[in-house]
């Protein structure tokens, strides 16, 4: 149950942080803060990841929900094994990440996007959500599970 809370929470997080950024913030402006390590922005993301796919929009909105079907099937095999909290883990981080992309893509056509880390390398030029973030750490995460043996829970 505490997999699925944790994808609960990815979605409910994001959700809000999207609704604040699309109620307070002018689209693609940027206010930077924290030493200017982070920065602030409203941007609407009509593709995938780095807009790809930015002019096939039912494209996007067809993978994304295949790959969410496939994570729920997958997160949903995986919570009746015993053991496996890498592999759970991972898979709960990106079926709500997923959960919260694919419905601003249904519902909006477009993915709320509104963090950059001005100062990572490789990540400096991207403006990402916290489902983005969810999503790559819980492939991560599943692809480190790959080959353990069973651990307890």
């Amino acid at each position: 149950m505490r997999y699925a809370g944790l994808a609960g929470l990815i979605f409910g997080v994001d959700f809000f942080l999207k609704r604040w950024a699309d109620n307070y913030k002018r689209l693609g402006r940027r206010k930077l803060y924290w030493k200017e390590r982070i920065a602030l922005w409203k941007y609407h993301n009509h593709g995938g990841f780095y807009n790809l796919g930015q002019g096939r929009p039912w494209l996007v909105r067809t993978l994304s929900v295949g790959l969410f079907i496939v994570t729920t099937v997958l997160f949903v095999l995986t919570l009746t094994r015993h053991g496996s909290s890498l592999l759970k883990t991972g898979l709960a981080l990106m079926l709500g990440g997923a959960f919260s992309n694919t419905y601003d893509r249904l519902t909006k056509k477009y993915v709320v996007d509104y963090l950059e880390l001005p100062k990572v390398p490789l990540l400096n030029k991207i403006i990402f959500n916290l489902s983005d973030f969810c999503i790559a750490l819980g492939a991560l995460l599943t692809v480190l599970s790959c080959g353990r043996e069973k651990e307890p829970v």
